[in-house]
């Protein structure tokens, strides 16, 4: 699969969620096995620009090429302007957000709020398209609600705009992420255009990756919460998809390995005092509806210490072995 110039060693792609795919969650994805990993949302109002977390969210330290950064707005002078800024910064990649359906996104007009108003799409697009020099991608839902789905007009509006990829979440900006996601929108796109386009929305397994990819004719899988707390998705579904075959369920070992691996690089990218704190939302996906995983979960939930953190995780995962998290022996 290619991105503009971009050769993707496989076609399945860690979404980009707020607060979760930092610099040590996209490095982890990439390493288990995402073809590319998109970064957090990042406004593109330049007021924003120099705060805290819009530092950290266009850092990139030691992440493999090609690096996508996503941003987020209503505004197509400010949304260039940003491209511009954030490839000046180690953008390779620049994907519009016009999917995420969270209010304080919508209530701004940006995200899928967006979609209501095509003309508005369209100077948006074609004005990133001309900002920058790299790929332009846009993510998208169906359309603002299921009786008024517009995800293939603006379709061929990002074709024409020069975009080079397009992911489409199986769902409406009303929807939410309740209900199930849809894939019919996903294949009447994918027939109508002839970028690549990536399908999104309840992927979360390799049969259902595989299943999606045959209802679709999509090009590519994108996954989202599936990977909270499991990051060896991208392996699986990968393998999957290229040999019709399944991994084994991560070693015990292996797991507390790249669990402590997550920790310290959470605790080194943010400091301590917020890396801790940080560490423990993962540590309740990677732990949820494990044998005693909301008791670890609550117990560890009062630790700020890095190194206390660290041995308890050490603890819970040795002294139950495979079973703490669900592993096969």
């Amino acid at each position: 699969m290619k991105i503009g110039e971009h050769s993707l060693h496989n076609n399945v792609i860690a979404a980009p969620m707020a607060g979760v795919t930092d610099v040590p969650f996209r490095r982890l994805c990439r390493r288990l096995g995402a073809g590319f990993a998109v970064s957090e949302m990042v406004a593109s109002d330049p007021d924003l620009r120099d705060t805290r977390k819009s530092r950290l969210r266009r850092r990139h330290d030691d992440e493999p090429s090609p690096r996508a950064v996503q941003i987020a707005g209503s505004d197509p002078a400010q949304l260039a302007d940003a491209a511009r800024f954030n490839v000046d910064h180690g953008a390779q990649i620049i994907d519009i957000n016009m999917g995420c359906p969270a209010k304080k996104v919508c209530r701004v007009a940006a995200g899928s709020a967006l979609l209501a108003d095509e003309p508005l799409v369209a100077r948006i697009l074609h004005a990133v398209v001309a900002a920058v020099t790299v790929p332009v991608t846009l993510k998208i839902r169906t359309g603002p609600t299921p009786h008024s789905r517009n995800a293939l007009r603006i379709a061929h509006i990002a074709e024409q705009a020069g975009v080079a990829a397009l992911t489409v979440h199986g769902r409406s900006r009303a929807c939410a992420f309740r209900g199930q996601a849809e894939y019919d929108t996903i294949r009447v796109v994918k027939q109508a255009v002839a970028i690549p386009v990536i399908a999104n929305g309840d992927i979360a397994s390799a049969e259902q990756a595989a299943s999606v990819l045959r209802a679709t004719g999509a090009d590519g899988v994108m996954i989202g919460r599936a990977a909270q707390g499991n990051p060896w998705i991208f392996r699986e579904i990968a393998y999957h998809l290229a040999t019709g075959g399944h991994l084994p369920a991560p070693r015990p070992d292996e797991v507390l390995r790249v669990l402590l691996e997550h920790l310290d690089a959470l605790h080194a990218f943010y400091g301590e005092y917020a890396g801790v704190r940080i560490a423990r939302k993962h540590l309740g996906w990677y732990c949820r509806a494990r044998p005693g995983g909301e008791a670890f979960w609550h117990a560890v939930n009062g630790v700020e210490s890095a190194a206390r953190q660290r041995a308890m995780v050490t603890d819970f995962v040795c002294a139950r072995g495979s079973r703490a998290l669900g592993i096969a022996a």
